[in-house]
């Protein structure tokens, strides 16, 4: 992706994610059992975590973007790579969150809370590259 792809793609995640902040807020506002419920404290947990990721990794495009033009001369398989995990942490870590909890088993998440620390390991991967990248 180039530089200007990921500066849209953060302010699209911040806007998308910020919303959600909203939702969540009117959930807890309106006292709807499906989020304030004692049983549904994981699933509150979880849902204000890919909130706050979803925000986080907007603003982590943003400052990646940035680096693409103070670092121009930065081509190759390294930054294409950190391009393409940023976007797969982006996707995978908020995700995981939000999907594992939508069911809530006995107090814990469903298999697909798992999608978030591949998002992770992607967003460290990401982040190594770039680092290095970075003099």
């Amino acid at each position: 992706m180039t530089d200007l792809q990921h500066e849209r793609l953060g302010w699209w995640w911040i806007c998308v994610f910020a919303a959600l902040g909203l939702v969540l807020e009117t959930l807890h506002g309106l006292k709807l059992p499906v989020y304030l419920d004692p049983a549904a404290g994981p699933r509150r947990l979880l849902w204000t975590l890919a909130h706050a990721h979803g925000v986080l990794l907007g603003l982590v495009h943003l400052g990646f973007a940035a680096t693409l033009r103070a670092r121009p001369a930065w081509e190759g398989r390294g930054r294409i790579l950190a391009s393409r995990l940023l976007v797969a942490a982006a996707v995978l870590l908020p995700a995981g969150f939000f999907l594992g909890g939508l069911v809530i088993h006995g107090g814990d998440p469903n298999a697909l809370v798992l999608l978030t620390p591949v998002g992770g390991l992607a967003l460290v991967g990401a982040a190594a590259l770039t680092a290095r990248a970075t003099p």
